[in-house]
């Protein structure tokens, strides 16, 4: 189990306080005791910022009833009163707050992780919470805790029909389509059935009845496996898409209607499009990840590209910062500021989309056969021990700079040559390492991997099988 607790705090085990959220397994690093104790411990940070009530929301895995209900004790426990939103998707508690009068809010959910797993994401005000927040967060549960001069209330709301109704508010189709939705039996099934009844077109659902144990296959569409019943799907029903959802609903998988995977760097072109057709020289935000042919069309479509660091709560803050009004994830988290909010939602994306689609003359396979051929890697994950992940990047991006590459730095390091690039970076959650390359064709692939596989080698790590 967890730490030892009393009233003398509680101390997490260290392995859940993770770079963007709260995640552990739960009987093992994560259980309600824990719950009970970051609640009172973000009570103490809510109202250090001058708030008094949170929302509160939980998706459907089989642990979030028990961590939600200590999480609103310990809420209570510290003074703060917790506004009780229900069961659903992480973008509808994100909706919650930025449309109630709250100061904060707490979503229980596991997100695209194995059922045994669950955790918390947190929001203070209308913005992230996240990194030095929630290291800060582990060490105010440790402490003592402060008395509270009272006990924070605990009421209900029902928001699914307004976040519904909000969805539709922004679908701008101007022709029906077929749709296979999968919602993998995650935290978005009822609220996706609510939306396509109100939705055009003819629409085919697959996994809509939330079920924690994820009985039809893992909820996360990065994964091609995770995809395939999808793609069995449109084809066989003639679809004109299909649109999957990770277990929290705040990442999109997008199936054309030919059966082949649209990544969140391919499907954001058409996404982008739409955006500087109305607002000329627009800065669109991808993370490193995503494809060259991205930042090259966005250009070639008159807007301003901007690379930056993968993540969701750091794409969140970039985006507000610079007024951008759309940002998105190869990893399938799309951010709309444009007339919506500017966080990730699948749901909305989804919408944005099919509109998209629903005043064009082409299909989603026919516009992606007009983009750039290029072949690349997956996403190539390695051990890499948390003590050493960081100081290969630094000797990688040293070598490089003495040898005159052309290079970005701005997250790991992403080197470009006549073939391509490559990428190198640590990732902020584990202790791996994420590489990924792309060129015009396999020979420039071959070639792009070898000076990977070099300068991994030069820091005694073995390089992935490719």
């Amino acid at each position: 189990m967890s730490g030892a607790g009393s009233e003398s705090g509680r101390l997490l085990n260290p392995t859940i306080l993770r770079e963007y959220d709260i995640r552990g397994v739960v009987g093992e690093t994560l259980d309600p005791a824990d719950a009970r104790a970051i609640g009172r411990a973000f009570a103490a940070i809510v109202q250090e910022a001058g708030g008094k009530r949170v929302a509160v929301g939980r998706d459907g895995r089989l642990s979030s009833p028990a961590l939600e209900a200590a999480l609103v004790e310990g809420l209570a426990e510290g003074g703060v009163a917790s506004l009780r939103i229900g069961l659903g998707p992480t973008p509808m508690l994100y909706f919650a707050v930025n449309t109630l009068d709250v100061d904060g809010g707490l979503m229980v959910t596991g997100s695209h992780n194995p059922a045994d797993y669950n955790g918390f994401k947190l929001m203070l005000g209308k913005k992230p919470f996240f990194g030095p927040d929630i290291q800060r967060l582990g060490q105010v549960a440790a402490a003592p805790p402060a008395p509270a001069q009272r006990r924070g209330g605990t009421g209900e709301r029902q928001v699914i029909d307004a976040y519904v109704a909000r969805l539709l508010a922004d679908y701008d189709g101007a022709r029906p389509l077929h749709i296979a939705w999968d919602a993998g039996n995650g935290a978005t099934g009822e609220v996706l059935q609510r939306l396509v009844a109100r939705l055009p077109g003819r629409h085919e659902l697959l996994n809509e009845t939330i079920d924690g144990r994820f009985p039809a296959h893992h909820p996360d569409p990065t994964e091609v496996k995770n995809l395939l019943q999808l793609q069995q799907a449109v084809l066989e029903r003639g679809c004109d898409l299909g649109i999957a959802f990770d277990g929290d609903g705040d990442r999109i998988g997008v199936i054309d209607g030919k059966g082949r995977i649209l990544w969140g760097d391919q499907f954001m072109v058409m996404l982008a499009g739409d955006i500087i057709r109305l607002k000329p020289g627009a800065t669109i935000i991808a993370d490193v990840k995503a494809s060259q042919v991205l930042f090259d069309e966005v250009a070639r479509l008159g807007g301003t590209p901007l690379m930056w660091r993968t993540g969701h709560s750091l794409i969140k803050t970039k985006m507000a910062e610079i007024g951008a009004p759309l940002a998105g994830e190869m990893s399938g988290h799309i951010f709309y500021a444009d007339r919506y909010y500017g966080y990730d939602d699948a749901l909305y994306a989804a919408v944005r989309l099919l509109g998209i689609l629903g005043r064009s003359s082409e299909s989603l396979a026919e516009l992606r056969d007009r983009l750039p051929p290029v072949v690349n890697t997956p996403e190539l994950r390695f051990p890499c021990a948390e003590t050493r992940k960081f100081a290969v990047i630094t000797e990688v991006r040293e070598r490089l700079q003495r040898a005159g590459a052309d290079m970005s730095d701005i997250d790991g390091v992403r080197v470009r040559t006549k073939d391509g690039w490559w990428l190198l970076r640590a990732s902020n959650t584990q202790d791996v390492l994420v590489a990924r390359a792309e060129a015009r064709d396999e020979a420039g692939l071959g070639r792009l991997k070898a000076l990977l596989s070099e300068q991994l080698g030069a820091s005694g790590i073995v390089p992935p099988s490719f």
